[in-house]
């Protein structure tokens, strides 16, 4: 990864104890928890009030992949999940208290200190630690499940057509067979429509763990079969209903790169993660230009999701500074010279691909952008790495990535 949780010669901070739930506004849906607290911990908080008559509130939404992360690892790197027409996270967060590289505490938001706010969130743990957050709400509903497989020429219209129905979540699994031509070009769209009626599901949304398992290891060697079975399960959920905070939890397997090496997968590798992001209108450009640099350069997509996002007016360093098609690549990635080699150039060259069509890239999951990509899609960030000097002149806060790019400068 890109080195943001990481720094040598530095001290880690272990924030999970901070996960005390401070109050929850049940009147106007605002909970403000302790910015250690990890998802599943926040969802429950929500539900404090249930029993009390009170409004059953919900979270808004969560970063996908993963559930055991901080709400102010959450902050930091600006999350964002499957909300069709939802901006990230910044757009959730009422106020904010940071300690600041002085010791003082300091509470923030769109009124008080306004711009340490904006540069708190997605600033990469670079102005301070979080200390507590407050959480916009939504009233909890149930949301029915509604499974197309559609080209993704058609995505755009199908997107608008489910919001138009009034889906709130959504997100598109495109196929992976670099042989096949449906690679990048057709997939699973799931959308979450609310409704009063219907039993809730016992089973989870996401797939249980072995079911996972099975279809990664698919993904590694018969691709066309491992979305044909994704696929078919995804079709056989159409119609089940979910609640929509819980719906948003997800199935990690932290440990199956161990789990396919011993089933023979090969030598250490990993999945090095990109995001990437287009103007809605030129995701099918995009694409094209995607199967052409993954096949150029020889490296396999494991798994692959297309999502909506909204504009984010909040933070300073916007990843989200228009409304895009959010494209997310996972590229099995050999740890030798020449696999990490493959992997670095695919990810530049989608970069390049991305800003090419006015899009652009998430900053942190890797160095192998060049500082000419950087600026290219992030024009304040001399401003940004200006304002941490400013804010952080000793810089107490660092990480490996923060390292990196400043040297760069």
């Amino acid at each position: 990864m890109g080195g943001q949780q990481f720094a040598a010669d530095a001290l880690l901070m272990d924030t999970r104890g901070l996960d005390r739930v401070i109050g929850l506004d049940a009147e106007r849906g605002l909970l403000t928890i302790g910015a250690g607290a990890q998802w599943p911990a926040i969802i429950a908080a929500t539900r404090a009030g249930d029993d009390a008559g009170v409004p059953a509130w919900a979270i808004r939404q969560k970063q996908t992949g993963a559930d055991e992360i901080t709400l102010g690892g959450s902050i930091a790197c600006n999350a964002h999940g499957r909300g069709l027409t939802m901006a990230p996270i910044a757009d959730d967060i009422e106020r904010l208290s940071v300690v600041t590289a002085t010791g003082e505490r300091v509470e923030c938001s769109r009124e008080q200190n306004a711009e340490l706010f904006s540069l708190v969130i997605g600033g990469y743990g670079l102005f301070g630690v979080v200390v507590d957050a407050t959480l916009r709400l939504c009233p909890r509903r149930k949301m029915r499940r509604l499974v197309d497989i559609i080209d993704v020429d058609d995505a755009l219209n199908a997107v608008y057509r489910r919001v138009a129905e009034g889906c709130v979540y959504g997100d598109f699994q495109y196929a992976i067979d670099p042989s096949d031509d449906s690679f990048l070009r057709r997939g699973v769209f799931a959308c979450y429509k609310p409704v009063e009626e219907g039993e809730v599901s016992d089973d989870g949304a996401d797939l249980p763990r072995e079911q996972w398992l099975t279809l990664l290891d698919l993904a590694h060697r018969d691709k066309h079969k491992a979305f044909s079975l994704y696929a078919r399960h995804y079709l056989e959920t159409h119609g089940r209903v979910y609640w929509a905070d819980t719906m948003q939890l997800s199935t990690y397997i932290p440990t199956y790169a161990e789990y396919l090496a011993q089933a023979g997968r090969g030598g250490p590798e990993s999945l090095m993660i990109g995001e990437h992001y287009v103007p809605p209108d030129r995701l099918a450009d995009f694409l094209r230009a995607a199967r052409g640099v993954l096949r150029t350069h020889e490296v396999e997509d494991i798994y692959g999701t297309i999502r909506a996002i909204r504009p984010d007016t909040t933070s300073f360093l916007a990843w989200a500074s228009s409304a895009f098609a959010c494209v997310i690549f996972n590229l099995r990635t050999a740890h030798s010279p020449e696999g990490l080699a493959r992997s670095a150039a695919a990810f530049r060259g989608l970069i390049d691909a991305a800003a090419d069509l006015g899009g652009s890239y998430f900053l942190t999951y890797h160095t192998w952008a060049s500082m000419e990509q950087v600026l290219r899609c992030y024009p304040r960030f001399g401003e940004f790495l200006a304002k941490k000097r400013e804010y952080d002149p000793g810089e107490v806060f660092q990480s490996e990535w923060y390292r990196h790019y400043r040297g760069l400068r």
